[in-house]
């Protein structure tokens, strides 16, 4: 995670020089369908899966959206179109850390930025950088996933509550992983404020609810060892989930409330909850996914004379050897 990040003002207005197709000229209306079909991969990631979803948005950005770029335009559609480039390689990035793809995922990241900065997309830079802590964080990186948390704060372009929510829940992820508990918590209870103060609606990419809290203040709770505090607040989220959140989100958690359960010592509780994963995993195209159910047969090895266990446990070889 030693990657350099370019700075908004090393970015902003600049695009890479390239050759323009005087043969080709797009308008709105080609940035109108980048930005559907960024939409759709969406929903598609969400549903099914990275490994799903970042072929087709691989392809789309280089068979269609890498000639856009360099097509003659307006100097309104160019930025636009850029623009729109920098949230589906964002997306892509996105895509590519839930297949585990993580050295391709920082170069679609870093990509993504020069777009942003190009077309003067201060939004979309700052949601980057925060995806790249988010996936500091997920390896671990503590010191990494802060540096880039506290980036995108200070990138952000707006103070909106849902904006000040979606950093800070991450920024307090980020400090407990570091070891930071006082910054972790006050970064905590500023979501928290956050969320109250948050309009309804939320957006296609940086929607953050009192779900999402929830599963921020989870995960905290276990980067600071409170285990037993982590189930709870995960059990809240998934209380608190609604049609708008990702199906493989819900399997991720649901994974790693059954871990977390099982740390504690709650065997049939977590078996229960792995269970339930093992019954929708088959639908799911997901790198990180399949790294979760391989470890439920090694998690359970030390409880084979448990008839449950045991069960749950020959579930999951099956659907890996598929």
């Amino acid at each position: 995670m030693a990657l350099t990040i370019p700075g908004w003002a090393d970015v902003v207005g600049r695009m890479d020089a390239m050759r323009v197709d005087p043969q080709r000229r797009i308008g709105p209306s080609e940035v109108q369908a980048v930005t559907a079909m960024t939409e759709r991969l969406s929903d598609l990631d969400d549903e099914f899966g990275g490994r799903y979803a970042r072929p087709m948005a691989a392809a789309f950005l280089v068979n269609t959206v890498a000639p856009y770029l360099r097509a003659d335009a307006s100097s309104e559609t160019r930025k636009s179109m850029t623009a729109a480039a920098a949230l589906l390689c964002y997306l892509t990035g996105w895509m590519a850390v839930d297949e585990g793809a993580h050295g391709r995922a920082q170069q679609y990241y870093v990509k993504s930025l020069e777009l942003a900065g190009a077309g003067n997309d201060p939004t979309t830079y700052c949601h980057v950088l925060r995806g790249m802590s988010v996936q500091a964080a997920d390896l671990g990186h503590g010191t990494p996933a802060v540096r880039l948390a506290n980036a995108a704060a200070d990138a952000s372009p707006e103070s909106s509550p849902r904006m000040r929510a979606f950093i800070t829940g991450q920024q307090a992820h980020a400090y407990a992983l570091a070891g930071e508990r006082t910054n972790a918590l006050n970064s905590l209870r500023e979501a928290e404020r956050a969320v109250n103060q948050a309009e309804s609606r939320l957006g296609t990419f940086g929607g953050f609810s009192s779900a999402t809290l929830a599963y921020a203040t989870a995960q905290v709770r276990h980067a600071l060892g409170d285990t037993e505090g982590s189930i709870a607040s995960l059990n809240d989220h998934f209380a608190l989930r609604d049609s708008t959140d990702m199906q493989r989100t819900k399997l991720v958690f649901s994974s790693l409330l059954a871990e977390r359960q099982l740390e504690v010592g709650h065997l049939e509780a977590a078996c229960a909850t792995w269970n339930s994963v093992l019954d929708e995993y088959p639908g799911i195209h997901s790198g990180r996914m399949d790294r979760q159910v391989a470890k439920i047969p090694s998690l359970l090895s030390p409880y084979r004379t448990n008839s449950v266990a045991r069960e749950t446990s020959e579930h999951a070889r099956e659907l890996i050897a598929k």
